[in-house]
């Protein structure tokens, strides 16, 4: 991967906010490793596989009259997370800097912020696509949080990044555990490889427009 940033962590999450707005603005993605304590990661993980599968929903694809739940697209589960969740607290305190510090440098007019926990059992996958829709901008920037302990490459389960209107592959990340994916919304399409074993994640986006999509 070429556009990395890593850390033996110190504690200091916050010092990854000015390399992903230098990243964003120079590249419009970032791949960073090291954000957020293992003993805070372990809770996210705990908390998502603690939950019953009645939270989780079949995810669709679309929005308003174009939405649909397209197994042949995508086949992963997804449950909405709120700011209430106790274990998800620090992430949502660093989500919240980042808005501003984004705001303050690219003046997005981010005003809202929505995630996910994301569950892909063996064999489920998410072809390419865009998170932006094109009816309207909304999405602006997207947020990936691996939460997979001891994943190996024989698991698949890669997210692939392509450059925009083309087959051309940027990146190639696998969802290694506290592993983290920035990238602008609307240039980058992308897609999750079929996994072998159950893959977890946490995807948020930034918005600018204070409307909930359903997905």
């Amino acid at each position: 991967m070429s556009n990395v940033v890593s850390s033996n962590h110190d504690g200091d999450s916050e010092k990854f906010l000015t390399p992903v707005a230098s990243a964003l603005r120079d590249s419009g993605y970032i791949v960073l490793d090291g954000v957020f304590q293992t003993e805070a990661l372990q809770l996210l993980l705990i908390d998502i596989k603690n939950r019953s599968s009645d939270e989780f929903h079949v995810a669709g694809v679309g929005r308003s009259q174009g939405y649909q739940k397209n197994p042949f697209v995508r086949r992963d589960r997804i449950c909405w997370l709120s700011e209430t969740t106790p274990q998800a607290a620090f992430y949502f305190k660093w989500m919240k800097a980042l808005q501003q510090k984004l705001n303050q440098n690219f003046f997005l007019g981010l005003n809202d912020f929505e995630c996910h926990y994301a569950h892909y059992p063996k064999g489920a996958f998410y072809k390419k696509h865009l998170d932006a829709f094109k009816d309207k901008t909304s999405r602006r920037v997207t947020t990936i949080l691996y939460l997979n302990p001891a994943w190996s490459p024989d698991n698949g389960g890669e997210l692939i990044i392509y450059e925009k209107d083309s087959e051309q592959i940027l990146e190639k990340v696998e969802p290694f555990f506290g592993r983290m994916v920035i990238f602008l919304s609307e240039d980058f399409p992308h897609e999750v490889l079929p996994v072998n074993k159950s893959r977890y994640s946490l995807t948020g986006w930034f918005r600018n427009d204070g409307q909930p999509v359903v997905s």
